[in-house]
């Protein structure tokens, strides 16, 4: 179990930026339906990132300032998390459906100056990135995506290792309010297991972040809304990846699909094989560590990111 802190004890999300991301700037995009936190730094062609769940913009703590001495990196908390506005559930999930999202991400990305871009993204928001490059093929230059298959791939291929393994892919999709009155009696240590449990090795997350995530996912809110991103994988991101296919719409951005060898992912799909049907030129790289990616082998993506941006 996650313990509590006192709220003394918890730095604000402004002290754990200045604290972890020195040198970037807060920024506020107004988008078209609530204000998306951006954090911006660094200087050279764009690049936008996108966190996984149920963690924030802090996740590419040890990975952004590298590539913020040569890019111009913008970190932004994607809706539901974080800082961002957090669209409440409605039965057909429109708002969480990663289509939504990517098209936020892209209005974020042209408040800022940049109709072109390259775009990362770990679990969650690779789905973002991944549906953003799908559906605006012109405006992203290179796509790199962490420890994710397409929703329509993963649940074609879940079987009960999977589940066991991915539960909460099936405990969040079940109908409002279930799964959020459960998580409510303790949501630090749901958002704890979820965070500590996909791998056998312990992340060696920053304690300040990781108290950041914490923090944040674990308000009624931030909770509703990851339940209600769960639905919409189940849902509108099945049928718009099932359109795809039958329309042959693939990613034709250079692609690079990491993953880690030792998580769930890594286990139990054949991601090569997945990936190259969707992005017949993509590239893999398979890491050494779990799901966090980011924060369990920062400098090897660091390297790879590099070699692949540039």
């Amino acid at each position: 179990m996650t313990p509590s802190k006192p709220l003394a004890e918890i730095p604000s999300p402004a002290d754990l930026d200045a604290a972890l991301l020195p040198g970037f700037e807060r920024r506020w995009v107004a988008a078209p339906e609530g204000e998306i936190l951006a954090l911006v730094g660094g200087a050279g062609p764009p690049l936008l990132m996108l966190h996984g769940d149920p963690q924030t913009h802090l996740c590419w703590h040890g990975i952004a300032p590298r590539l913020a001495e040569r890019f111009t990196v913008v970190l932004t908390d994607l809706r539901g998390r974080g800082e961002s506005h957090k669209p409440g559930a409605s039965p057909d999930h429109l708002a969480y459906h990663k289509r939504t999202m990517a098209a936020e991400q892209l209005a974020v990305m042209e408040y800022l100056g940049f109709r072109r871009f390259a775009l990362v993204g770990h679990d969650r928001g690779a789905r973002v990135a991944r549906r953003l490059a799908l559906d605006h093929p012109d405006r992203v230059e290179r796509l790199a995506v962490m420890d994710i298959i397409p929703a329509l791939d993963f649940y074609e291929r879940a079987d009960s290792a999977i589940a066991q393994d991915y539960f909460y892919f099936f405990f969040l999709t079940q109908p409002a309010p279930l799964p959020e009155r459960l998580i409510a009696a303790d949501p630090r240590a749901f958002m704890g297991q979820i965070l500590t449990g996909l791998a056998d090795r312990a992340v060696p997350y920053d304690h300040r972040a990781l108290e950041g995530y914490l923090s944040a996912a674990s308000s009624a809110p931030a909770v509703a809304a990851m339940c209600e991103c769960f639905r919409a994988g189940l849902s509108g991101d099945v049928a718009a990846d099932r359109a795809d296919r039958a329309a042959g719409r693939q990613i034709t951005c250079p692609t690079l699909v990491f993953w880690g060898e030792e998580g769930v992912v890594g286990r139990h799909f054949d991601m090569a094989a997945i990936w190259r049907a969707w992005a017949p030129e993509a590239g893999f790289a398979p890491l050494p560590c779990g799901h966090f990616i980011p924060e369990e082998t920062p400098d090897a993506v660091t390297e790879r990111l590099l070699a692949f941006l540039s």
